[in-house]
């Protein structure tokens, strides 16, 4: 595993937000040097999710109507939700469902890489959509480092909060976003924060 003590996270990029009244939407686009079908088996197969993703799973996500465990990593108490794939387009298209949010991944080649569309938390509370990019961020981070063949270990949840990089991301995507810089409770209170949000 290569020294996480050395990872620091570029600035904020690649996301948007799609406002509907209350109703906001996330949309991540991160540009990976990793062919389609190799970033396919990281968002899909439990062991790969294992190291980067912000939840274990109990099975691959691969294959439309499975149904899959999804056990969040990082949160105060066990939060597990039962997810079924409702599309599995390898190595194009995957959706799912993970505590109550619809996530959409879109792989499309380029060049000799991967251009990776993550569009989730359809129904986000607008204070918390600047986190969830910061750690969304670090995650893919997290991920292209894996396909590398450099692992640095998942960062989510309390842990990855706590993290420089973290806090760095989070007001760039406020600013990003039009939106105050949410104050982070005491940590004690993060964990609760952090738990209602999923």
């Amino acid at each position: 595993m290569a020294d996480r003590e050395q990872y620091a996270p570029g600035p904020a990029y690649g996301a948007q937000v799609r406002k509907d009244g209350e109703k906001w939407t996330l949309i991540l686009v991160r540009e990976m040097r990793h062919a389609p079908e190799k970033v396919w088996q990281a968002l899909t197969d439990p062991a790969h999710l294992r190291e980067w993703a912000p939840f274990d799973a109990d099975g691959n996500l691969g294959t439309v109507g499975t149904t899959v465990k999804l056990t969040t990593m990082g949160a105060p108490a066990l939060h597990v939700t039962e997810t079924r794939v409702t599309r599995a387009d390898a190595p194009n298209e995957l959706e799912y469902n993970w505590g109550g949010f619809d996530m959409r991944w879109q792989l499309e080649p380029l060049g000799r890489g991967t251009r990776t569309r993550l569009t989730l938390w359809t129904n986000i509370g607008h204070r918390f959509i600047s986190m969830g990019a910061a750690g969304w961020h670090i995650c893919l981070d997290v991920l292209d480092h894996l396909l590398s063949g450099t692992p640095i270990g998942r960062m989510v949840g309390p842990e990855a909060m706590k993290f420089g990089g973290w806090q760095r991301l989070n007001a760039e995507y406020a600013k990003q976003f039009s939106i105050e810089t949410p104050n982070l409770p005491p940590p004690a209170a993060q964990k609760s924060c952090i738990e209602e949000d999923l």
